[in-house]
């Protein structure tokens, strides 16, 4: 059952992309990016529905060209979830997808030319109330400061983004948030660090290019673990060579760890061993995949035999400690005189989970949130 969130959030200004409110004290947001050809609206607003309906707060668009800046026209229409477009260097292509209605600018403002297309964008910005996202990568440095460090550092990365935020607090605009990526996991939280203590925006993490599915969520993990830990980060995005949707789930499951967010069932379950008397793994993998639709915070623990399922059960919403041909059932930590069959554990566990979530729904039983 939720146990109370011990971190204490590092205050932040706040800001709104869209309907979603970031920074000072809000839910910390998960994002993810489509991979699609923007200019391929079908597929992009097909991507961008199955990242929202995974739980994605936020999803971003990359609009490299003018093209894609018409196609995005017709892709925020049709979008259940507020948009980022993710623009470098072409000042008129925010401009445009200003105009069209995006959520938040991700433009570096130091990168978009002369002082007249900067406060052109600033201005756009402004008046439709367009938050901006400054976007700083240990891989691409401006050229002075690779001369400078030699390579990318905390400080480096650090000053690359107070070049573009001294840019907007000279225009008097302070609604924006940043991020100080970087593909090693301790440059990125060092780099995010040091940015907290200059700043008082809403910061949004991520380990950029953190690698594919598996060893990408570790990094992620380990990186944003470090910081979330801290209290550091408003909104986040985990960045792997995978799937979109996948990004979302890895970034709840880090929430969920944390006791920061909790959206869906948090399975509870022994790794098994030969006492084991029934097939955890595969009753775990299965209820995953049938459950995937419920976003309900609920623990359910799934322990092989009786030395430690008793214990977790008492502390589930639903828990189950293995027996041999039937397994004791627990229901929000009292033993139940029922006996789940040991050959029929998947469904009767489905059952009873969505019997649980009915009642926590009828009861309107609300969801703790940091």
């Amino acid at each position: 059952m939720m146990h109370e969130n011990p971190i204490k959030r590092r205050p932040s200004r706040r800001i709104y992309v869209g309907n979603v409110p970031i920074g000072d004290g809000a839910p910390i947001a998960v994002q993810s990016m489509t991979n699609t050809e923007t200019t391929d609206v079908e597929a992009t607003v097909k991507q961008i529905q199955a990242i929202a309906n995974a739980g994605a707060d936020i999803v971003r668009v990359s609009v490299p060209t003018m093209d894609a800046a018409e196609a995005f026209k017709f892709i925020k229409q049709q979008s259940p979830v507020p948009l980022v477009a993710d623009i470098h260097f072409d000042y008129r292509i925010a401009l445009k997808v200003a105009e069209y209605g995006v959520d938040c600018l991700r433009i570096n403002p130091g990168n978009i030319g002369n002082e007249q297309r900067i406060r052109a964008v600033v201005d756009a910005a402004r008046d439709r109330n367009i938050p901006i996202r400054i976007g700083v990568n240990g891989g691409s440095l401006e050229k002075d400061l690779q001369e400078k460090y030699g390579e990318p550092t905390p400080a480096a990365l650090v000053e690359s983004a107070m070049r573009h935020v001294d840019i907007l607090d000279r225009l008097n605009f302070q609604d924006f948030k940043v991020s100080v990526k970087a593909s090693d996991v301790f440059l990125a939280v060092d780099s995010y660090r040091l940015l907290a203590k200059q700043i008082e925006q809403p910061l949004h993490l991520g380990i950029t290019e953190a690698g594919g599915l598996r060893s990408g969520s570790v990094k992620s993990s380990i990186g944003l673990g470090m910081l979330l830990a801290e209290g550091i980060g408003d909104t986040l995005r985990i960045s792997l060579a995978a799937d979109p949707v996948e990004e979302v789930k890895v970034g709840f499951d880090i929430l969920k760890s944390l006791r920061i967010r909790s959206r869906g069932i948090n399975f509870i379950a022994c790794p098994s061993c030969s006492r084991q008397e029934f097939d955890v793994i595969g009753t775990v993998n299965a209820l995953e995949q049938r459950l995937e639709d419920i976003t309900t915070p609920m623990d359910v623990s799934i322990i092989g035999c009786v030395v430690n399922g008793p214990g977790e059960a008492l502390i589930s919403h639903i828990g189950l400690a293995g027996a041999k041909n039937k397994s004791g059932f627990y229901l929000n930590g009292e033993r139940q005189k029922e006996r789940l069959d040991n050959n029929d554990l998947v469904d009767q566990l489905e059952r009873h989970i969505r019997e649980q979530v009915k009642r926590f729904e009828a009861e309107q039983i609300p969801v703790k949130q940091a």
